[in-house]
């Protein structure tokens, strides 16, 4: 039994239903404010109490997940997208010039961390979700470039690509057809860390200001919001951290779970 793909597919599936459910109903509305609720600890009531502005954080929670979700989901299919194609075409081309630009383009992202590059960006376009998924979406290129490149370049060596190579079939065929059906493995494990970094870096950047806007809920403007009153009540500020907290543990173990049932060498040793 995968005890890692159990419990980090339960606590995935669990953020993802609360994220669908919130197009359909909440326990309060997350844009009417209550000022005599505010921070009140968990109750009957509000089941995980209220923040500054009286709104239940159970309904902030909710609505942030899709926020969140949606952030890392699009930048990590910008990711995989143009990194996964760049990296075959560079280990198809192994050792020229197509291969340095490539590796090169990459260093220069490798570069500029993703808050960088979204303060960037925001310069310019201003602060918003859409500008934050192009900032963490950019950052993730060279992450699948250089692992599609490097798994690519160990299948190039096989037996099977030589007699592909000898049938007449092109480089870029045989990267479609041989090279990235072996390496969807990897990429797949590799694709659930980097949504796992993306809700951090979503989180990270809408906390210094620079991701999702009001009215809009994201969870790390909640911990932002909620800093100045710890002291006076502390579950406003807990609450959304061990949300972000459980949200990036259960797809890291997601992630390892999937390693584990992906991998044909490892079954061999469990065997």
């Amino acid at each position: 039994m995968n005890r890692n793909l159990i419990i980090g597919g339960a606590l995935t599936a669990l953020f993802v239903c609360a994220a669908l459910v919130s197009f359909l109903w909440t326990p309060d509305s997350v844009e009417t404010m209550n000022i005599a609720n505010r921070l009140k600890p968990p109750s009957a009531d509000n089941l995980l109490g209220t923040d500054h502005f009286g709104r239940d954080i159970l309904s902030m929670l909710m609505v942030g997940a899709r926020t969140s979700i949606a952030v890392a989901l699009v930048a990590v299919g910008i990711g995989m997208g143009l990194g996964v194609p760049l990296g075959l075409a560079a280990a198809a081309r192994s050792g020229g010039m197509l291969d340095e630009v490539i590796m090169r383009m990459n260093d220069l992202i490798f570069a500029f961390p993703s808050l960088v590059i979204a303060i960037l960006i925001t310069a310019v376009f201003g602060p918003s979700a859409t500008n934050a998924i192009i900032a963490i979406g950019i950052f993730n290129i060279p992450v699948f470039a250089r692992i599609t490149r490097g798994a690519a370049l160990s299948l190039w060596k096989r037996e099977f690509i030589m007699a592909a190579q000898v049938a007449g079939k092109t480089r870029t065929r045989i990267s479609a057809e041989h090279i990235l059906p072996n390496v969807a493995n990897l990429l797949i494990v590799q694709g659930t860390i980097q949504f796992s970094l993306g809700i951090l870096a979503e989180a990270g950047l809408s906390y210094v200001g620079l991701g999702a806007q009001p009215p809009i809920p994201s969870w790390g403007r909640m911990l932002a919001d909620a800093q100045t009153m710890v002291s006076l009540a502390p579950h406003v500020a807990l609450i959304p951290g061990l949300t972000i907290i459980a949200m990036v543990l259960g797809l890291n173990l997601l992630g390892d779970g999937l390693r584990d049932a992906l991998d044909p060498r490892l079954k061999v040793v469990r065997a």
